[in-house]
């Protein structure tokens, strides 16, 4: 198996197409992430078949928000796919909650502390209270840590800040926001090369359309894991 700092985003339609391009990356790539939009597209049965029949490590990326009976019940019907990692928001009653519902499993909770495709303007929009994006990443992050989260998502940009934080030993960082150099950003705003997550002290790094989208996705995989080094 691959290196598995790489996590490839299969943001693809459905089932058919991320089992068709898990196919194509064969063994170069050993842990997928299914995230919410796959999730009508038949997400929980590639997940599993990725998971039992090519073992795969399965990251689902839901993004999980309720109240706190509601977000156990949800964590503890997923804990039974076997995954390795779960995200939901990182408020600090939403992480407990999670982590009794993962309580009988070995499955990872990462709390989400701000969307890598948002900027402080949409935090203006979002009624968000004043501060730098940093300070308030870095801030959630050492709350949700505190809750008891395995770890935490953020963007590149902001991963060596939580990796100073003393809850941060022995927790996670996995980042999204991660594009080679020279490709387009897309959506995202806080971005960083590959090698620059990894150097900031993420332990996985997420990357989707500049593989999928490739013409020989195994080929641009390859060269992102020959990045990290």
């Amino acid at each position: 198996m691959s290196d598995d700092r790489l996590i490839v985003a299969l943001d693809v339609p459905n089932a058919v197409a991320g089992l068709k391009l898990a196919e194509t990356l064969g063994d170069s790539v050993s842990f997928y992430k299914i995230g919410l939009g796959m999730l009508t597209g038949g997400g929980l049965a590639l997940a599993n078949e990725l998971k039992t029949e090519a073992g795969k490590r399965i990251f689902l990326d839901m993004k999980l928000f309720d109240i706190g009976a509601t977000v156990e019940a949800a964590v503890r019907g997923l804990a039974q796919f076997d995954l390795d990692f779960l995200t939901v928001h990182g408020d600090p009653h939403v992480v407990r909650a999670a982590k009794e519902g993962a309580a009988n499993s070995d499955m990872k909770i990462l709390a989400v502390t701000i969307l890598t495709s948002l900027d402080r303007g949409d935090l203006d929009d979002c009624m968000i209270r004043d501060g730098a994006i940093p300070d308030l990443v870095t801030e959630r992050a050492g709350r949700a840590l505190d809750a008891g989260a395995d770890g935490v998502i953020a963007s590149p940009q902001e991963a060596a800040l939580i990796r100073q934080l003393p809850e941060s030993t022995g927790r996670l960082i996995v980042t999204p926001g991660v594009r080679p150099a020279g490709s387009d950003s897309g959506d995202q705003k806080r971005i960083t090369t590959p090698a620059q997550a990894i150097a900031n002290g993420s332990d996985h790094i997420v990357v989707g359309r500049p593989i999928w989208q490739h013409e020989d996705p195994k080929s641009a995989a390859q060269a992102i894991l020959a990045d990290l080094g």
